[in-house]
């Protein structure tokens, strides 16, 4: 056996030993591969080869269900001792369980599913992971190749299907093409801007021989990534920054897949700027950090907001002018240059028309941008905010983030999220759902390192929760996770509980239960004059309760726990955190008429922000 190299740094990803995986965090460190050598040519299957591709590529763990299509893989993969395996009892539960476990670990997921229904049953996780830039594989069986369609049992064209949603997906037919697409795989899912492949493999394949050897050869032409910025548009954008006088670090998502948090804190600190973090970029620049003023957008802090519409100069940095930030786009920040760094150039001024673009990875981009604002400030000194500061501290104490109790006798819903990071703190993951509880674990729970806070963005996805948070605690088993869910979100993935008891995946659940679908009923409160059409669920007010999350918990082996009383919320928390040995389940009853403030309407102008007490501060006025 010979040695040499193998493929690239971003094709094999290590991974550290089982031991130490639970403190391992995101970085490009991960991305590191093992000690190099080359395989000669060995006689196997093609399942075989899916196996030994994984564990080359430095896979530990995969999420899947298995089924006709995919049955040749599952049988190599019961003799792996690196891979471990989780049987999930829905496939969507394995898409959004292997995005969890990347989202913490750097590590790309891995999901695995059958042909047919099992592969369509990914469709949502795989938008998910695509919209919100994620590097997960999706490996799907599909039917034989000489019946490729002719409406075979429980044939889908599954890459027909997701070629919108996917970064690349292929159909491999021939057992020796699988190596190669795998690589592949891994290669276009970690690079540039992270995204879901797709890799639909022939039931012929999987049973067909091959001589498997490795590296296999890597060929995507017209495949290239730009890392380093254009020197040139870096220097004009330390000059836009220089002249500046109300700049904004307006901070995306690219920066926590990037993992440039430490990056990003020297550049903030150098320009002395007020830094927003988006949905997808919370906790890459501390909440606690003097110059942080929260998250922009729809239900971002009042402070954030007009720090972006005020502002004579975007600095943006991995983000892409969402819908859900700008508000009416061209109402937002209109009186702003905008510097835009992005490893994609295809958001380059897609959205918003950008004076300095600079298309490259935002971990070579940031520093080198550092260090052209420290050169000319060494010239031309250091510029004076404190003007700005003064508009901004103004505005951040008059509309500081809080809530009002409710007038019913529950609990606040944000008093319960405050709870439990009050007890559980920055060291803990915290999983959202969507709805109401998604955005209100954004506002009240301290975000102060990366990958601390995991959730659904672009997508919006209902039912991410629960999953995702299980991959999250396989990915990082050493610490807390939380899952933050809606009564609503909860019943549509609840059955991974299953999978958490039996695999011994403790995550804990804290059921925001309003008994209604809560950010529906916010809108016909607000715009539909309160018609609440089939958002009731009949989860928690009432006597009888359908169903009773508790007696739920409690049939899938988990401790199930309810809360009613906000006096009660700390011996309940900490009971829950006390227990470790199976997942823990908790049935927050709180008011259903909590609102998530503040809020910018859709379709409107950030300038129209509300406010629990229904004042829209006036943009224009600078005292």
């Amino acid at each position: 056996m010979s040695t040499g190299a193998r493929i690239t740094p971003s094709v094999m990803p290590a991974h550290p030993s089982r031991e130490n995986r639970s403190r391992s965090e995101a970085s490009t460190d991960s991305l590191v591969p093992g000690p190099n050598r080359v395989f000669e040519p060995t006689p196997m299957t093609g399942s075989q080869a899916i196996v030994r591709s994984l564990e080359e590529l430095g896979v530990t763990d995969v999420f899947g269900l298995p089924g006709g299509a995919i049955l040749p893989t599952y049988d190599p993969l019961m003799d792996s001792s690196q891979i471990r395996h989780v049987l999930v009892r829905h496939e969507q539960g394995a898409g959004h369980a292997a995005q969890g476990y990347y989202l913490v670990t750097g590590r790309p997921g891995v999901a695995i599913a059958t042909s047919g229904p099992g592969a369509t049953n990914l469709v949502t996780a795989i938008a998910d992971a695509h919209m919100d830039s994620e590097a997960v594989v999706f490996i799907t069986g599909q039917v034989s190749s000489a019946v490729i369609g002719t409406d075979a049992f429980q044939e889908a064209d599954i890459v027909g299907i997701t070629m919108p949603i996917t970064k690349h997906s292929r159909l491999v037919t021939r057992a020796e093409d699988i190596p190669q697409a795998l690589a592949e795989a891994f290669h276009i899912a970690t690079t540039g801007r992270p995204g879901p492949v797709l890799i639909d493999i022939s039931k012929d394949a999987q049973q067909g021989s091959m001589d498997f050897s490795w590296p296999p050869k890597i060929d995507l032409p017209g495949y290239r990534t730009v890392v380093r910025g254009h020197s040139k548009q870096v220097r004009e954008a330390a000059r836009l920054i220089q002249q500046s006088q109300r700049p904004v670090l307006y901070v995306g998502g690219g920066v926590s897949r990037g993992h440039a948090s430490q990056e990003l804190m020297e550049l903030a600190e150098a320009t002395g700027a007020p830094v927003v973090t988006t949905l997808t970029a919370r906790g890459v620049f501390p909440d606690s950090h003097r110059q942080h003023l929260g998250m922009p957008g729809m239900h971002g802090s009042v402070g954030a907001v007009t720090a972006l519409q005020m502002s004579d100069l975007l600095i943006t940095l991995g983000a892409r002018f969402d819908d859900r930030v700008t508000g009416q786009l061209d109402s937002f920040a209109p009186g702003a240059k905008v510097i835009h760094a992005d490893i994609d150039p295809a958001e380059i001024s897609k959205n918003r028309s950008a004076d300095v673009p600079i298309v490259g990875s935002v971990k070579e981009i940031i520093p080198e941008l550092t260090g052209a604002v420290r050169e000319s400030q060494e010239e031309d000194g250091p510029v004076d905010l404190s003007d700005w500061w003064k508009v901004l501290d103004s505005i951040t104490e008059t509309y500081p983030m809080g809530f009002t109790a409710p007038d019913d006798g529950l609990m606040a819903p944000q008093k319960v999220i405050e709870k439990l990071y009050e007890h559980s703190g920055p060291e803990a993951v915290y999983v959202a759902g969507v709805g109401q509880h998604q955005m209100w674990a954004s506002q009240f729970v301290g975000y102060e390192r990366p990958h601390q806070w995991l959730n659904s963005a672009g997508l919006g996805t209902m039912g991410f929760s629960v999953p995702a948070a299980m991959g999250a605690q396989v990915g990082n088993p050493d610490r807390t996770v939380w899952a933050i869910d809606g009564d609503g979100c909860f019943q549509m993935t609840n059955q991974e509980l299953a999978t958490c008891v039996i695999n011994q995946i403790p995550i804990k659940v804290a059921i925001i239960n309003n008994s209604s679908l809560g950010m529906v009923r916010q809108w016909q409160t607000l715009f539909y004059e309160s018609r609440y059409s089939n958002t009731d669920l009949n989860t928690g007010h009432d006597t009888v309760r359908i169903p009773d999350f508790v007696k739920l918990a409690e049939a899938y082996g988990c401790a199930g726990l309810r809360c009613e009383r906000e006096e009660d919320l700390d011996a309940v928390i900490e009971q829950a955190l006390a227990i470790n040995d199976r997942p823990v389940v908790i049935d927050f009853v709180v008011s259903r008429d909590s609102m998530v403030w503040p809020m910018v309407p859709a379709g409107v102008s950030n300038d129209d922000i509300q406010v629990a007490r229904d004042i829209s501060p006036d943009w224009n006025e600078e005292d």
